[in-house]
């Protein structure tokens, strides 16, 4: 395949025949590990695309060549690795899978790692710490014990490819050039990509994660109206809503949608919404944009936000800030 056509190909790190540069480079970006070419004589051909966020990243990996990989336990990251053509003998602690394009790998840090690899991937690289305070929020309690997931991932399942999607919107967004002067947009985004991950893949925390949870006082519901209202401006996950009134994300969810008929998310979108009308409706047409009070309200789509608008208040945002 053509070079501009790979994934995230306007991000290339480097792109070498050399087994020395290959092992530096790749372990400059991930961690140091041993890189040998599984056959003698066989031609490397090493490409690496890149783009870190704050707490995720997006890698595209390609050795042109079967290789062995072994990194050993990658201690403060997890990755999970997408085969898009070819396959991987992957390793990790006592579990073996033969990953595919079907079947992602996703080796716990705690873990021995070693692979035998003969893949073009697509990488998502996710911080430890981070994933482990996001699995605190949602449960609403310290994490004492490393996650440990399944090392298979089995991409034609429904969770599965929703996180996919997830991915794959991260991915659109860096290769537009979005993402770096958005922060709120990559934050929201990443806190949604590891929440997906944290519901999608089996691990030691699925059965608390997927359990029945406690249900939401009404107190606990209005403490996080009260919230959203005097921090709508703010760059706010349903995650930071949920610790600051000191219950479980699920339970936050249900508490809403039991007393409220709607979920946290939708109810700060819909004060957004009000106070973005508040100021089309006093604002001066030739001093400011409709952009711009989106953007002040955390709407970053322009087009996404006038349909909300207009399916909100019948009218298009533009015609507001015209009256």
């Amino acid at each position: 395949m053509p070079a501009h056509l790979l994934p995230l190909a306007t991000h290339e790190r480097f792109h070498t025949h050399d087994l020395d540069e290959a092992r530096g480079e790749v372990g400059r970006v991930f961690c140091p590990h041993g890189l040998n070419l599984a056959e003698r004589g066989s031609q490397l051909d090493a490409r690496l695309h890149a783009v870190a966020f704050d707490r995720t990243g997006l890698y595209y990996l390609d050795y042109g060549t079967e290789v062995r990989i072994t990194p050993g336990a990658l201690e403060t990251f997890f990755l999970v690795q997408i085969p898009l053509a070819g396959t991987a003998d992957v390793s990790c602690g006592h579990q073996h899978i033969v990953s595919t394009p079907e079947l992602a790998s996703v080796p716990s840090p705690t873990e021995d790692l070693s692979m035998r690899w003969a893949a073009a991937s697509l990488i998502v690289w996710v911080d430890r710490s981070a994933l482990e305070a996001h699995l605190g929020k949602l449960l609403a309690r310290p994490i004492r014990r490393p996650i440990t997931f399944h090392l298979g991932m089995d991409l034609t399942l429904p969770a599965s490819r929703s996180w996919l999607r997830i991915v794959d919107l991260l991915r659109k967004e860096a290769d537009n050039g979005v993402m770096p002067s958005q922060p709120l947009m990559v934050a929201q985004l990443e806190g949604l990509l590891m929440t997906q991950l944290l519901l999608a893949q089996s691990s030691n925390y699925s059965p608390a994660l997927l359990g029945e949870q406690p249900r939401v006082a009404p107190l606990a519901v209005r403490r996080a109206m009260e919230l959203i209202e005097a921090h709508a401006a703010e760059p706010l996950t349903v995650e930071d809503i949920a610790t600051a009134v000191g219950v479980g994300v699920r339970a936050l969810q249900e508490g809403f949608q039991r007393h409220l008929g709607t979920t946290p998310l939708r109810y700060l979108r819909d004060v957004r919404l009000g106070r973005a009308q508040a100021e089309l409706t006093a604002s001066d047409p030739g001093t400011t944009t409709v952009t711009d009070i989106a953007f002040r309200w955390g709407f970053f789509h322009s087009g996404r936000f006038s349909i909300a608008y207009r399916q909100r208040f019948g009218e298009s945002p533009s015609e507001t800030l015209r009256r």
